[in-house]
């Protein structure tokens, strides 16, 4: 489960931003439905979901990426070269913060253990890297590393609470790669939860060049194909089944750059079409490609098989542009199985960017879900809650929105011709 997510001077986030997921005690509207209890003493109940609202180029997307880019950093860094530049992008706008690291930091729950995790970063070295866990309720600073820039030196600190080959692990770790990533490759056992929840418990979905094919594998095993056609009926995508044909990819339509391995490979492993099939009225059955369907429902398909596995195995799904080639009852199909306990049975949370403004009056949200992210007047991101105006219970919230009520919303001017 996560509980909050920080970023700093990363690309058009210049100033922390935060978003949480703890649910507000003042608003009990939804309550049950909406929040999930963490099991973990002293925590607020965690909401399941969250809407992320604003114009395009305020850093919505940019949002997702840092947490990406925070993700790919713990699973990745351990095979960074010696001398290897890190590929980090801070807040370009400002010289003061163009030299200055980027700072990433997640408060989650792993193994009904709640741990704090985060590390600050520039173009050359890790500056410095932090882990606090509460076993029992109780912060226990596991490790902690720092770069002097004055004296160039890196000053390390361990806590008693953390144990084995410690000198061992702190070695291994290049100035480029963080501690976390290279003790794990080593075989450490008690940092695999804290790596294990960036690994296997945070899914990321990007708004463009999605890839379909995590669906597709899904659909290779009969249980898997019966899943996604559950899926697709259930949001009025009426099939009949799914068929996979393989296709051959000759090797005259492939980039003559691609490296010989991945060529082979690719022609190896050849490519799926996806078929719908659809009933006739005499009562067989007639197959359309997937690319001869509406946008909608590749958009759909493409959805059905990352939902399906979030919902199974209780993962954090964030999803940038949720409503891209979607009717907006659609969306509220998607964010109801994340919001339906009976259906969501492991604690699964969705938090999604959207321009779908329809969702903000129904009874789906609760206030403390609502999320903008808006520029400064130094063309940097603000991220801030729907909670800050503190709107009435029966406020209409996207009339409210849409009249620059709450911000967030782009300044459209004129064009002479």
């Amino acid at each position: 489960m996560l509980i909050e997510f920080s970023a700093t001077n990363y690309r058009s986030i210049r100033d922390t931003q935060t978003l949480s997921m703890a649910a507000s005690k003042y608003y009990t509207d939804l309550a049950d439905e909406n929040c999930m209890d963490t099991a973990v003493a002293g925590l607020p109940r965690l909401l399941r979901s969250a809407v992320i609202y604003g114009p395009n180029a305020a850093g919505k997307s940019n949002l997702l990426k840092a947490l990406a880019f925070m993700q790919s950093f713990v699973l990745l860094s351990h095979a960074h070269q010696e001398g290897a530049l890190i590929n980090v992008a801070p807040f370009a706008l400002a010289e003061v913060t163009r030299n200055q690291p980027a700072t990433f930091e997640c408060f989650f729950i792993q193994d009904s253990i709640r741990y704090q995790f985060g590390f600050a970063v520039n173009r050359e070295r890790v500056t410095h890297e932090w882990l606090f866990a509460y076993p029992e309720g109780k912060a226990q600073r596991w490790y902690e590393r720092s770069f002097d820039e004055a004296s160039g030196k890196e000053e390390w600190y361990f806590g008693s609470k953390l144990g084995g080959r410690r000198q061992v692990w702190r070695d291994a770790t290049r100035k480029n790669a963080l501690f976390l990533s290279a003790a794990i490759q080593l075989n450490n056992e008690q940092l695999k939860p804290v790596f294990s929840w960036f690994q296997n418990r945070l899914a990321i979905l990007p708004g463009t060049g999605i890839n379909i094919s995590f669906t597709i594998n899904q659909c290779e095993t009969e249980a898997g194909r019966q899943r996604v056609m559950e899926f697709m009926n259930a949001a009025d995508i009426g099939i009949a089944g799914i068929d996979l044909k393989k296709i051959a990819i000759p090797h005259e339509s492939l980039p003559p750059e691609l490296p010989l391995p991945i060529r082979e490979q690719i022609m190896r492993d050849g490519a799926h079409q996806v078929l719908l099939q659809n009933k006739t009225e005499d009562g067989g059955l007639c197959a359309f490609d997937l690319s001869d369907e509406s946008n909608g429902t590749r958009q759909l398909f493409l959805y059905a098989g990352p939902l399906l596995d979030v919902l199974e195995k209780g993962r954090v799904f964030f999803v940038d542009e949720l409503d891209t080639s979607l009717h907006p009852l659609m969306v509220r199909f998607l964010i109801g199985l994340i919001q339906n306990p009976s259906i969501n049975r492991h604690n699964a949370q969705l938090i999604f960017t959207t321009h779908d403004t329809s969702v903000l009056d129904t009874d789906i949200f609760r206030r403390d879900q609502v999320w903008f992210v808006e520029k400064d007047t130094h063309q940097a991101s603000r991220l801030y809650p729907l909670s800050d105006f503190s709107p009435r219970k029966h406020e209409a919230l996207e009339k409210g929105y849409l009249q620059g009520r709450y911000g967030a919303l782009p300044y459209i001017g004129e064009m002479r011709f």
